[in-house]
């Protein structure tokens, strides 16, 4: 079942979150008329640009499941955080305000830690692993989500991450005093272990953060530093490979539940193309983000000797303090992730 926010402010911003996704779906309703009245819609909100694969990989998916379902289900995707804000899709969907949504899953750490285990540094580095590492976490991940009275229809990666900066990083101790954006817990512990100021910024306020000083480096995917046009603000970019995080496309489960078994099938095999696809996509343009980050003026190189051995000893650290955190689940997984060949 959702559970509802019991603080006052939790509830204005429910009825707020509610009214916004009111509208949205009053006026569907209104522009198609009958047809509409008679249909499901679900609105599913996202936190990334309309152009970015992510984005788009949804709205294929959404456009094969209204058109399989004859428009007996229309899901309505709304990218960028235009309709629910990046960092309050999770708690939309899990209270009912938005029957399915898309949130990066090492956001939610503070949710469980089994969602942080994909940003573990230097844990899964390749895609070949990330994917390991998916199989061995999605039972656990998917009993948590059912716990919150959520669904889990499909998880796609992100390319591996870099290190974004606005002067040359040869070692931890040049991150000392820069103004480093967070996503998660684990870049935010990251960052202070640095010696670097973190400072909580969701992808669509990137452009103003690093225009304005707010940000000065972070670690991040080539995907996200083409999609912001970071170069205009930012001169560096390493290739530590650090993790290879996810988003994952979630449903309440009240609303999956009042669908009935066919139109359930039909979600359920359209997920599994959009994950496939999702998979593929990164893959292929893991190297392409790298080649627009220096065809427009960035330095994009390899991470230092020094820079690669002292960001794996923190890695270490913090893979420690995970599993200390995520308790016998986290160590199940772990030990599930590395049996396997």
């Amino acid at each position: 079942m959702p559970h509802p926010s019991t603080s006052r402010h939790g509830r204005i911003r429910d009825v707020v979150l509610a009214a916004a996704v009111a509208v949205v779906a009053s006026a569907t309703t209104l522009a198609l008329g009958v047809r509409a009245a008679q249909a499901e819609v679900w609105d599913m909100p996202m936190a990334y640009a309309a152009s970015n694969y992510h984005s788009e990989n949804n709205a294929k998916f959404a456009a094969a499941v209204t058109e399989r379902t004859g428009g007996a289900l229309e899901i309505k995707t709304h990218p960028g955080g235009s309709l629910v804000p990046g960092g309050e899709i999770f708690g939309a969907v899990r209270r009912g305000i938005a029957p399915i949504g898309e949130r990066l899953m090492s956001a939610l750490g503070n949710e469980h830690p089994i969602f942080e285990i994909d940003a573990v540094p230097f844990l899964a580095t390749s895609f070949e692993d990330s994917r390991k590492l998916y199989e061995a976490s999605k039972d656990a991940t998917e009993q948590v989500l059912e716990d919150k009275g959520l669904k889990l229809l499909y998880a796609v990666p992100w390319p591996p991450q870099g290190l974004y900066a606005v002067r040359p990083i040869e070692s931890v101790s040049d991150m000392e005093g820069l103004k480093f954006r967070a996503y998660n817990a684990a870049t935010s512990q990251l960052a202070e272990m640095m010696g670097a100021i973190p400072t909580k910024i969701e992808t669509a306020e990137l452009s103003q953060a690093f225009a304005t000083g707010v940000a000065e480096s972070m670690i991040s995917s080539g995907s996200t530093g083409y999609d912001r046009k970071i170069w205009e603000f930012v001169d560096y970019w390493y290739d530590v490979q650090a993790w290879l995080p996810k988003n994952m496309v979630i449903v309440n489960r009240d609303a999956w539940d009042a669908l009935d078994e066919q139109t359930q099938g039909i979600v359920l095999e359209e997920a599994a193309k959009a994950e496939e696809a999702g998979w593929a996509e990164a893959q292929r343009l893991a190297d392409w983000y790298k080649e627009q980050l220096a065809a427009n003026g960035m330095t994009v190189a390899p991470p230092s000797p020094t820079l690669k051995a002292e960001f794996q000893e923190l890695g270490a650290e913090m893979a420690a303090d995970w599993t200390e955190r995520a308790g016998e689940m986290g160590e199940t997984v772990l030990e599930t992730y590395e049996s396997m060949e």
